[in-house]
Protein backbone atom coordinates (compact mmCIF):
# COMPACT_ATOMS: atom_id res chain seq x y z
CA UNK A 1 0.00 0.00 0.00
CA UNK A 2 1.18 3.53 -0.67
CA UNK A 3 0.01 6.74 0.87
CA UNK A 4 -1.40 9.63 -1.15
CA UNK A 5 -2.92 12.78 0.26
CA UNK A 6 -3.32 11.08 3.64
CA UNK A 7 -5.37 8.20 2.20
CA UNK A 8 -4.40 4.57 1.78
CA UNK A 9 -4.40 3.35 -1.84
CA UNK A 10 -3.71 -0.17 -3.13
CA UNK A 11 -0.48 -0.78 -5.03
CA UNK A 12 -0.67 0.41 -8.63
CA UNK A 13 1.92 -1.84 -10.28
CA UNK A 14 1.26 -2.24 -14.00
CA UNK A 15 -1.80 -0.02 -13.87
CA UNK A 16 -2.34 3.20 -15.81
CA UNK A 17 -5.18 4.53 -13.65
CA UNK A 18 -7.01 3.79 -10.46
CA UNK A 19 -10.27 4.73 -12.19
CA UNK A 20 -10.99 4.99 -15.91
CA UNK A 21 -14.00 7.08 -16.87
CA UNK A 22 -15.42 6.19 -20.28
CA UNK A 23 -16.97 9.23 -21.98
CA UNK A 24 -15.77 12.81 -22.32
CA UNK A 25 -19.16 14.45 -22.15
CA UNK A 26 -20.12 16.67 -19.25
CA UNK A 27 -21.19 13.78 -16.98
CA UNK A 28 -17.93 11.88 -17.47
CA UNK A 29 -15.85 15.01 -16.99
CA UNK A 30 -17.81 16.01 -13.88
CA UNK A 31 -17.37 12.49 -12.49
CA UNK A 32 -13.59 12.62 -13.01
CA UNK A 33 -13.38 16.10 -11.46
CA UNK A 34 -15.34 15.02 -8.39
CA UNK A 35 -13.38 11.78 -7.99
CA UNK A 36 -10.10 13.72 -8.05
CA UNK A 37 -11.39 16.18 -5.48
CA UNK A 38 -12.70 13.37 -3.29
CA UNK A 39 -9.40 11.48 -3.22
CA UNK A 40 -6.33 13.71 -3.70
CA UNK A 41 -3.57 11.76 -5.40
CA UNK A 42 -5.81 9.17 -7.03
CA UNK A 43 -5.12 8.53 -10.73
CA UNK A 44 -8.20 9.18 -12.88
CA UNK A 45 -8.22 8.92 -16.66
CA UNK A 46 -11.08 10.03 -18.96
CA UNK A 47 -11.32 8.17 -22.28
CA UNK A 48 -13.18 9.95 -25.08
CA UNK A 49 -13.60 8.40 -28.52
CA UNK A 50 -13.89 11.73 -30.37
CA UNK A 51 -10.99 14.10 -31.18
CA UNK A 52 -12.33 16.53 -28.56
CA UNK A 53 -14.68 16.45 -25.58
CA UNK A 54 -18.35 17.49 -25.63
CA UNK A 55 -18.97 16.48 -29.25
CA UNK A 56 -22.40 14.96 -28.64
CA UNK A 57 -25.17 15.73 -26.12
CA UNK A 58 -22.99 18.05 -24.03
CA UNK A 59 -22.18 20.29 -26.98
CA UNK A 60 -25.51 20.01 -28.83
CA UNK A 61 -28.18 21.40 -26.55
CA UNK A 62 -29.93 24.67 -25.83
CA UNK A 63 -27.70 25.49 -22.86
CA UNK A 64 -30.48 25.73 -20.27
CA UNK A 65 -29.66 25.51 -16.57
CA UNK A 66 -32.70 23.58 -15.38
CA UNK A 67 -34.40 23.69 -12.02
CA UNK A 68 -36.28 20.66 -10.65
CA UNK A 69 -39.67 21.96 -11.72
CA UNK A 70 -40.73 19.08 -13.95
CA UNK A 71 -39.39 16.03 -12.14
CA UNK A 72 -41.08 13.52 -9.85
CA UNK A 73 -40.48 14.41 -6.18
CA UNK A 74 -37.95 12.09 -4.61
CA UNK A 75 -36.41 11.09 -7.94
CA UNK A 76 -32.72 11.39 -8.76
CA UNK A 77 -33.60 14.05 -11.31
CA UNK A 78 -35.42 16.18 -8.75
CA UNK A 79 -32.76 15.90 -6.07
CA UNK A 80 -29.75 16.23 -8.32
CA UNK A 81 -31.18 19.08 -10.43
CA UNK A 82 -31.77 21.28 -7.37
CA UNK A 83 -28.29 20.57 -6.05
CA UNK A 84 -26.74 20.58 -9.51
CA UNK A 85 -27.94 23.97 -10.74
CA UNK A 86 -26.55 25.64 -7.63
CA UNK A 87 -23.23 23.81 -7.91
CA UNK A 88 -23.03 24.57 -11.62
CA UNK A 89 -23.50 28.31 -11.17
CA UNK A 90 -20.89 28.30 -8.39
CA UNK A 91 -18.46 26.38 -10.63
CA UNK A 92 -19.04 28.82 -13.49
CA UNK A 93 -18.32 31.78 -11.22
CA UNK A 94 -15.14 30.16 -9.98
CA UNK A 95 -13.98 29.18 -13.48
CA UNK A 96 -15.18 32.43 -15.11
CA UNK A 97 -17.51 30.64 -17.52
CA UNK A 98 -20.19 33.10 -18.70
CA UNK A 99 -23.73 32.25 -17.58
CA UNK A 100 -26.93 34.05 -16.71
CA UNK A 101 -29.64 33.16 -14.20
CA UNK A 102 -32.41 34.80 -16.18
CA UNK A 103 -35.45 32.78 -15.16
CA UNK A 104 -38.06 31.21 -17.41
CA UNK A 105 -41.79 31.34 -17.96
CA UNK A 106 -43.95 28.23 -18.33
CA UNK A 107 -46.97 29.57 -20.20
CA UNK A 108 -50.52 28.24 -20.20
CA UNK A 109 -52.29 29.14 -23.45
CA UNK A 110 -55.56 27.24 -22.88
CA UNK A 111 -57.82 27.05 -19.85
CA UNK A 112 -57.44 23.27 -19.62
CA UNK A 113 -53.72 23.83 -18.98
CA UNK A 114 -54.26 25.89 -15.83
CA UNK A 115 -54.73 22.91 -13.51
CA UNK A 116 -51.58 21.28 -14.91
CA UNK A 117 -49.67 24.53 -14.40
CA UNK A 118 -50.77 24.65 -10.74
CA UNK A 119 -49.71 21.02 -10.32
CA UNK A 120 -46.35 21.93 -11.81
CA UNK A 121 -45.97 24.76 -9.31
CA UNK A 122 -46.82 22.40 -6.45
CA UNK A 123 -44.28 19.86 -7.71
CA UNK A 124 -41.58 22.52 -7.94
CA UNK A 125 -42.24 23.66 -4.38
CA UNK A 126 -42.01 20.06 -3.14
CA UNK A 127 -38.70 19.67 -4.98
CA UNK A 128 -37.21 22.74 -3.32
CA UNK A 129 -37.31 25.14 -6.27
CA UNK A 130 -37.13 28.67 -4.84
CA UNK A 131 -39.07 31.80 -5.75
CA UNK A 132 -41.81 30.31 -7.95
CA UNK A 133 -44.36 32.95 -8.90
CA UNK A 134 -47.80 32.68 -10.53
CA UNK A 135 -48.37 35.35 -13.18
CA UNK A 136 -51.67 36.43 -14.68
CA UNK A 137 -51.82 37.53 -18.31
CA UNK A 138 -50.89 41.20 -17.82
CA UNK A 139 -47.81 40.29 -15.78
CA UNK A 140 -46.63 37.82 -18.41
CA UNK A 141 -46.21 40.75 -20.78
CA UNK A 142 -44.06 42.58 -18.19
CA UNK A 143 -41.57 39.71 -18.25
CA UNK A 144 -41.92 38.73 -21.94
CA UNK A 145 -43.66 41.50 -23.92
CA UNK A 146 -44.40 39.31 -26.95
CA UNK A 147 -45.48 36.16 -25.12
CA UNK A 148 -49.05 34.95 -25.31
CA UNK A 149 -50.87 32.99 -22.65
CA UNK A 150 -53.53 33.39 -19.99
CA UNK A 151 -51.27 32.54 -17.04
CA UNK A 152 -47.67 31.57 -16.46
CA UNK A 153 -45.32 30.22 -13.84
CA UNK A 154 -42.12 32.22 -13.39
CA UNK A 155 -39.12 30.08 -12.42
CA UNK A 156 -36.35 32.47 -11.34
CA UNK A 157 -33.62 29.86 -10.69
CA UNK A 158 -33.36 28.74 -14.32
CA UNK A 159 -30.65 30.16 -16.53
CA UNK A 160 -28.40 29.72 -19.53
CA UNK A 161 -24.79 28.71 -20.12
CA UNK A 162 -22.58 27.31 -22.87
CA UNK A 163 -22.00 23.74 -21.72
CA UNK A 164 -19.11 23.34 -24.16
CA UNK A 165 -17.33 26.10 -22.22
CA UNK A 166 -18.19 24.28 -18.98
CA UNK A 167 -16.63 21.10 -20.39
CA UNK A 168 -13.47 22.98 -21.37
CA UNK A 169 -13.26 24.35 -17.82
CA UNK A 170 -13.73 20.84 -16.40
CA UNK A 171 -10.85 19.54 -18.55
CA UNK A 172 -8.60 22.29 -17.18
CA UNK A 173 -9.70 21.52 -13.62
CA UNK A 174 -9.13 17.77 -14.10
CA UNK A 175 -5.63 18.31 -15.43
CA UNK A 176 -4.82 20.78 -12.64
CA UNK A 177 -5.77 18.05 -10.14
CA UNK A 178 -3.46 15.53 -11.82
CA UNK A 179 -6.04 13.68 -13.92
CA UNK A 180 -5.82 12.89 -17.63
CA UNK A 181 -8.26 13.36 -20.50
CA UNK A 182 -7.40 11.22 -23.52
CA UNK A 183 -9.25 11.96 -26.75
CA UNK A 184 -9.42 9.71 -29.83
CA UNK A 185 -9.39 6.87 -27.31
CA UNK A 186 -12.60 4.98 -28.02
CA UNK A 187 -13.02 1.80 -25.96
CA UNK A 188 -13.34 -1.28 -28.15
CA UNK A 189 -13.29 -4.04 -25.54
CA UNK A 190 -13.05 -4.63 -21.80
CA UNK A 191 -11.18 -7.58 -20.27
CA UNK A 192 -11.51 -8.38 -16.62
CA UNK A 193 -8.21 -8.94 -14.81
CA UNK A 194 -7.34 -9.32 -11.15
CA UNK A 195 -7.68 -6.65 -9.99
CA UNK A 196 -9.59 -4.40 -12.34
CA UNK A 197 -9.80 -4.17 -16.11
CA UNK A 198 -7.83 -3.89 -19.32
CA UNK A 199 -9.52 -1.44 -21.67
CA UNK A 200 -8.69 -1.97 -25.34
CA UNK A 201 -8.78 1.51 -26.87
CA UNK A 202 -7.90 3.17 -30.15
CA UNK A 203 -4.74 4.38 -28.40
CA UNK A 204 -3.70 1.00 -27.03
CA UNK A 205 -4.47 -1.01 -23.92
CA UNK A 206 -5.07 0.79 -20.63
CA UNK A 207 -5.20 -0.93 -17.25
CA UNK A 208 -7.51 0.44 -14.57
CA UNK A 209 -8.63 -0.74 -11.19
CA UNK A 210 -12.20 0.48 -11.63
CA UNK A 211 -14.32 1.65 -14.59
CA UNK A 212 -17.03 4.33 -14.58
CA UNK A 213 -19.19 4.19 -17.71
CA UNK A 214 -20.50 7.61 -18.73
CA UNK A 215 -20.73 6.81 -22.44
CA UNK A 216 -24.10 8.50 -22.99
CA UNK A 217 -25.45 7.41 -26.38
CA UNK A 218 -23.42 4.20 -26.13
CA UNK A 219 -23.75 3.51 -22.39
CA UNK A 220 -25.73 0.28 -22.82
CA UNK A 221 -23.15 -1.08 -25.26
CA UNK A 222 -20.24 -0.24 -22.95
CA UNK A 223 -22.11 -1.98 -20.12
CA UNK A 224 -22.43 -5.06 -22.37
CA UNK A 225 -18.66 -4.99 -22.97
CA UNK A 226 -18.26 -5.31 -19.19
CA UNK A 227 -20.58 -8.32 -19.09
CA UNK A 228 -23.74 -6.55 -17.98
CA UNK A 229 -27.06 -7.35 -19.64
CA UNK A 230 -29.24 -4.31 -19.00
CA UNK A 231 -32.89 -4.69 -19.96
CA UNK A 232 -33.07 -1.06 -21.04
CA UNK A 233 -32.02 0.04 -24.51
CA UNK A 234 -30.74 3.43 -25.64
CA UNK A 235 -33.20 4.69 -28.26
CA UNK A 236 -31.90 7.84 -29.98
CA UNK A 237 -34.32 10.73 -30.52
CA UNK A 238 -33.09 13.59 -32.69
CA UNK A 239 -34.03 17.00 -31.38
CA UNK A 240 -34.24 19.49 -34.23
CA UNK A 241 -33.80 23.21 -33.63
CA UNK A 242 -34.43 26.42 -35.48
CA UNK A 243 -32.96 29.79 -34.60
CA UNK A 244 -34.79 33.11 -34.85
CA UNK A 245 -33.37 35.47 -37.43
CA UNK A 246 -31.27 38.09 -35.59
CA UNK A 247 -33.63 40.92 -36.53
CA UNK A 248 -36.51 38.98 -34.90
CA UNK A 249 -34.71 37.86 -31.75
CA UNK A 250 -36.34 40.73 -29.82
CA UNK A 251 -39.45 38.52 -29.62
CA UNK A 252 -37.87 36.50 -26.80
CA UNK A 253 -36.05 37.97 -23.82
CA UNK A 254 -35.14 34.79 -21.95
CA UNK A 255 -36.83 31.34 -21.78
CA UNK A 256 -40.45 30.57 -22.74
CA UNK A 257 -41.79 27.02 -22.28
CA UNK A 258 -45.21 25.44 -22.80
CA UNK A 259 -47.08 23.54 -20.12
CA UNK A 260 -45.94 19.96 -20.78
CA UNK A 261 -48.47 17.53 -22.23
CA UNK A 262 -48.98 14.72 -19.68
CA UNK A 263 -49.81 12.37 -22.55
CA UNK A 264 -46.29 12.61 -23.98
CA UNK A 265 -42.99 12.24 -22.07
CA UNK A 266 -41.16 15.24 -23.62
CA UNK A 267 -41.38 18.91 -22.63
CA UNK A 268 -42.44 20.21 -26.04
CA UNK A 269 -40.83 22.82 -28.28
CA UNK A 270 -39.82 26.02 -26.49
CA UNK A 271 -37.87 29.24 -27.00
CA UNK A 272 -34.47 29.81 -25.43
CA UNK A 273 -32.06 32.74 -25.60
CA UNK A 274 -28.46 31.52 -25.43
CA UNK A 275 -25.52 33.26 -23.71
CA UNK A 276 -24.36 34.28 -27.19
CA UNK A 277 -27.65 36.09 -27.85
CA UNK A 278 -29.13 33.65 -30.38
CA UNK A 279 -32.71 32.55 -29.76
CA UNK A 280 -33.23 28.82 -30.30
CA UNK A 281 -36.61 27.24 -31.00
CA UNK A 282 -37.12 23.55 -30.31
CA UNK A 283 -36.42 20.76 -29.94
CA UNK A 284 -38.93 18.33 -31.32
CA UNK A 285 -38.32 14.60 -30.78
CA UNK A 286 -38.10 12.25 -33.77
CA UNK A 287 -36.54 8.83 -34.03
CA UNK A 288 -32.95 9.12 -35.28
CA UNK A 289 -31.52 6.70 -37.84
CA UNK A 290 -28.25 6.55 -35.90
CA UNK A 291 -27.15 7.18 -32.35
CA UNK A 292 -25.14 10.07 -33.73
CA UNK A 293 -27.66 10.90 -36.43
CA UNK A 294 -27.71 14.67 -36.38
CA UNK A 295 -28.97 14.92 -39.94
CA UNK A 296 -32.34 13.60 -41.07
CA UNK A 297 -30.90 11.14 -43.56
CA UNK A 298 -27.94 9.91 -41.49
CA UNK A 299 -28.43 6.18 -40.95
CA UNK A 300 -26.31 3.54 -39.24
CA UNK A 301 -27.37 0.00 -40.15
CA UNK A 302 -26.23 -1.25 -36.75
CA UNK A 303 -28.00 1.48 -34.79
CA UNK A 304 -31.21 1.44 -36.79
CA UNK A 305 -31.37 -2.35 -36.69
CA UNK A 306 -30.90 -2.27 -32.92
CA UNK A 307 -33.67 0.30 -32.54
CA UNK A 308 -36.18 -1.27 -34.92
CA UNK A 309 -35.54 -4.71 -33.48
CA UNK A 310 -36.34 -3.55 -29.95
CA UNK A 311 -39.95 -4.43 -28.97
CA UNK A 312 -40.11 -1.44 -26.65
CA UNK A 313 -40.00 0.99 -29.58
CA UNK A 314 -43.14 -0.43 -31.19
CA UNK A 315 -44.98 -0.46 -27.87
CA UNK A 316 -43.98 3.18 -27.40
CA UNK A 317 -45.33 4.11 -30.85
CA UNK A 318 -48.55 2.18 -30.15
CA UNK A 319 -48.95 4.06 -26.87
CA UNK A 320 -48.38 7.53 -28.39
CA UNK A 321 -49.41 7.32 -32.08
CA UNK A 322 -50.84 10.84 -32.40
CA UNK A 323 -47.96 12.47 -30.57
CA UNK A 324 -45.34 10.56 -32.61
CA UNK A 325 -47.04 11.59 -35.85
CA UNK A 326 -47.14 15.23 -34.76
CA UNK A 327 -43.41 15.18 -34.02
CA UNK A 328 -42.65 13.76 -37.47
CA UNK A 329 -44.97 16.28 -39.14
CA UNK A 330 -43.20 19.14 -37.34
CA UNK A 331 -39.88 17.74 -38.54
CA UNK A 332 -40.89 18.10 -42.20
CA UNK A 333 -42.91 21.32 -41.94
CA UNK A 334 -41.39 24.62 -40.82
CA UNK A 335 -44.89 26.12 -40.87
CA UNK A 336 -46.12 23.40 -38.51
CA UNK A 337 -43.10 24.01 -36.25
CA UNK A 338 -43.81 27.75 -36.24
CA UNK A 339 -47.49 27.14 -35.58
CA UNK A 340 -46.65 25.30 -32.37
CA UNK A 341 -44.37 28.15 -31.30
CA UNK A 342 -47.05 30.76 -32.05
CA UNK A 343 -49.03 29.46 -29.11
CA UNK A 344 -46.20 30.89 -26.99
CA UNK A 345 -45.31 33.98 -29.09
CA UNK A 346 -48.25 34.91 -31.38
CA UNK A 347 -46.20 37.26 -33.59
CA UNK A 348 -43.72 34.58 -34.61
CA UNK A 349 -43.82 33.63 -38.31
CA UNK A 350 -42.42 30.66 -40.22
CA UNK A 351 -39.97 32.89 -42.10
CA UNK A 352 -38.55 34.04 -38.75
CA UNK A 353 -36.98 30.58 -38.40
CA UNK A 354 -33.67 29.38 -39.86
CA UNK A 355 -32.24 25.86 -39.34
CA UNK A 356 -29.90 25.36 -36.39
CA UNK A 357 -27.74 22.34 -35.42
CA UNK A 358 -29.67 19.34 -34.11
CA UNK A 359 -28.91 17.17 -31.11
CA UNK A 360 -29.62 13.54 -30.27
CA UNK A 361 -31.11 12.65 -26.90
CA UNK A 362 -29.72 9.50 -25.31
CA UNK A 363 -32.97 8.06 -23.96
CA UNK A 364 -33.24 4.72 -22.21
CA UNK A 365 -36.40 2.73 -22.94
CA UNK A 366 -37.83 -0.36 -21.29
CA UNK A 367 -39.04 -3.39 -23.27
CA UNK A 368 -42.57 -2.36 -22.23
CA UNK A 369 -42.23 0.83 -24.29
CA UNK A 370 -41.94 3.12 -21.28
CA UNK A 371 -39.24 5.77 -21.31
CA UNK A 372 -36.97 5.61 -18.28
CA UNK A 373 -37.69 8.94 -16.62
CA UNK A 374 -34.88 9.04 -14.10
CA UNK A 375 -31.12 8.73 -14.00
CA UNK A 376 -30.03 5.09 -13.77
CA UNK A 377 -26.88 3.84 -12.01
CA UNK A 378 -25.91 0.15 -12.18
CA UNK A 379 -22.99 -1.35 -10.26
CA UNK A 380 -21.05 -4.36 -11.54
CA UNK A 381 -17.72 -6.03 -10.94
CA UNK A 382 -15.35 -3.11 -10.35
CA UNK A 383 -17.65 -0.99 -12.52
CA UNK A 384 -20.31 1.68 -12.23
CA UNK A 385 -22.55 2.33 -15.23
CA UNK A 386 -24.56 5.53 -15.75
CA UNK A 387 -27.12 3.99 -18.10
CA UNK A 388 -29.58 6.86 -18.40
CA UNK A 389 -28.65 10.52 -18.10
CA UNK A 390 -30.87 12.66 -20.35
CA UNK A 391 -31.83 16.25 -19.53
CA UNK A 392 -31.25 17.72 -16.95
CA UNK A 393 -27.99 15.77 -16.79
CA UNK A 394 -25.85 18.67 -18.01
CA UNK A 395 -27.25 20.98 -15.32
CA UNK A 396 -27.01 18.24 -12.69
CA UNK A 397 -23.62 16.91 -13.80
CA UNK A 398 -21.65 18.05 -10.76
CA UNK A 399 -24.29 16.58 -8.44
CA UNK A 400 -24.25 13.39 -10.53
CA UNK A 401 -20.49 13.42 -9.99
CA UNK A 402 -21.11 13.47 -6.24
CA UNK A 403 -23.44 10.48 -6.59
CA UNK A 404 -20.74 8.64 -8.52
CA UNK A 405 -18.22 9.44 -5.77
CA UNK A 406 -20.59 8.01 -3.16
CA UNK A 407 -21.08 4.82 -5.14
CA UNK A 408 -17.39 4.39 -5.89
CA UNK A 409 -16.56 4.90 -2.23
CA UNK A 410 -19.02 2.15 -1.32
CA UNK A 411 -17.83 -0.20 -4.09
CA UNK A 412 -14.05 -0.10 -3.59
CA UNK A 413 -12.85 -2.10 -0.57
CA UNK A 414 -10.03 -0.40 1.24
CA UNK A 415 -10.87 2.97 -0.26
CA UNK A 416 -13.19 4.21 2.45
CA UNK A 417 -13.34 7.75 3.72
CA UNK A 418 -14.20 9.38 0.41
CA UNK A 419 -15.30 12.99 0.69
CA UNK A 420 -17.83 14.78 -1.49
CA UNK A 421 -16.31 18.14 -2.40
CA UNK A 422 -19.40 20.16 -3.27
CA UNK A 423 -18.89 23.31 -5.28
CA UNK A 424 -19.72 26.53 -3.53
CA UNK A 425 -22.83 25.42 -1.61
CA UNK A 426 -21.68 24.36 1.80
CA UNK A 427 -19.05 22.39 3.64
CA UNK A 428 -17.73 19.03 2.60
CA UNK A 429 -19.48 15.99 3.98
CA UNK A 430 -18.35 12.40 4.40
CA UNK A 431 -19.74 10.02 1.81
CA UNK A 432 -22.19 7.34 2.76
CA UNK A 433 -23.15 4.34 0.70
Amino acid sequence: MRRSGGWSLPARAGRDADIAVIGGGIVGLAAAYKLLRARPGIQVMVLEKEPAVARHQSGRNSGVLHSALHYAPGSFKARLAVDGVRQMTAFCREQRVPFEVCGKLVVATRREELARLRDLMSRGIRNGVSGLEWLEAERIREAEPYAGGIAALRVPEEGIVDFRAVCAALVRAIEALGGQVLTAAGVRALRGVDPGWVLETARGDIRAGFVVNCAGLHADRVAALAGERPSIRIVPFRGEYYALRPERSFLVRHLIYPVPDPAFPFLGVHLTRTVGGTVLAGPNAVLAGAREGYRRWTVSARDLGSTLGFPGLWRFVARYPRECWNEVWRSFSRERFAGTLRRLVPELRADDLVPAPAGVRSQAMLPTGELVNDFVFVSGRQTLHVLNAPSPAATASLAIGDEIVRRCGAALPGLGGWVVARDGIGSEGACRS
